[in-house]
């Protein structure tokens, strides 16, 4: 029989992989009695851990959430894929959150075997982060925008404009969308009767929240909205390109920023100047057809005549 030590984490490691496990295929897998494993379940119990358990035909344990954090078992992928996210949490775009990842991180790495420590620093070694160069949020502000959501409350905050001033908005809170540089929001504003997609780094929450709403429909999924919206405030010359290449390619080839492509290959996007349109069209190295607008179509033909003579 195993020692009560080995077998208790051998338990834990059962019960954390997958929702539920009856007596006897616990029993099975350890080598012991039902009885050793209703005693094992009481000793981790008492460590902190919440198993819940049911009788009966279809009864057995459960491991539930605590109030407290108890040690995790992870096996050798998960232990690599929570510390690549916390390395990368760390260099990321929520204020404050870079020293709590590095504290996390610098604990699970002094655990993990020589073999995963050797994968992770090959990872630390090889790559460098550009993350981190737009506007970071707060994280408070994300919890306290995912708890209304969740309670379906309606947000009160002062939003800064591009301009600079500052406005008392009321929004009944949708969904957030993390476009891989900035943290948006997604929200029925209440005053303009319409739906708004605001910057979170430009929020400013008060206390307490509004009153429950029914939550409604968006005209379209969460992040193609805000990836519109977003673009049509901040192009100043919005364009409509079909490119002619497949999906997975053009999955491959455009970052969630670059624009909204939808079915047809169809690519909403645009640019602060046509010059930057056409350098950032030609580098994506597929033929494409100009829909809208005509301006830029000439300055393509331009372009090319240019290019022609050169």
């Amino acid at each position: 029989m195993l020692e009560t030590s080995v077998r208790l984490l051998r338990l834990l490691a059962l019960l954390q992989s997958r929702p539920g496990w009856s007596g006897g295929d616990l029993a099975g897998r350890l080598g012991v009695t039902t009885r050793t494993v209703r005693n094992d379940v009481e000793r981790l119990r008492i460590l902190g851990y919440q198993i819940h358990s049911t009788t009966g035909t279809a009864g057995g344990y459960r491991l539930g959430a605590g109030n407290s954090l108890p040690p995790l078992l992870l096996d050798d992928e998960e232990a690599v894929a929570v510390a690549l996210s916390l390395r990368a949490a760390a260099a990321g775009t929520v204020t404050g959150i870079e020293e709590t990842s590095l504290r996390a991180l610098t604990k699970l790495r002094q655990m993990l075997p020589s073999r995963l420590r050797r994968r992770l620093d090959a990872v630390g070694e090889a790559t460098v982060s550009v993350a981190g160069r737009g506007p970071t949020v707060d994280a408070e502000t994300l919890t306290r925008i995912s708890a209304a959501i969740r309670d379906h409350e309606q947000l009160r905050f002062d939003y800064s404009g591009r301009e600079g001033g500052t406005a008392r908005r009321a929004a009944e809170p949708h969904r957030l969308v993390f476009t891989g540089r900035r943290w948006y929001l997604l929200a029925w504003d209440v005053e303009r009767a319409d739906w708004r997609t605001f910057r979170t780094d430009r929020i400013a929450l008060r206390t307490p929240n509004g009153p429950r709403f029914t939550p409604r429909e968006p005209p379209s999924e969460a992040g193609q909205h805000v990836v519109r919206s977003v673009g049509s405030t901040v192009w100043r010359h919005p364009a409509r390109i079909r490119l002619h290449a497949p999906a997975e390619r053009l999955a491959e080839l455009l970052p969630p920023a670059a624009g909204l492509l939808d079915d047809d290959g169809v690519l909403e996007t645009g640019g602060d100047s046509f010059q930057s349109l056409a350098a950032f069209l030609g580098g994506l190295g597929v033929p494409f057809t100009v829909l809208d607008p005509p301006e830029l179509r000439a300055y393509l033909h331009d372009l090319a005549a240019r290019y022609a003579q050169a």
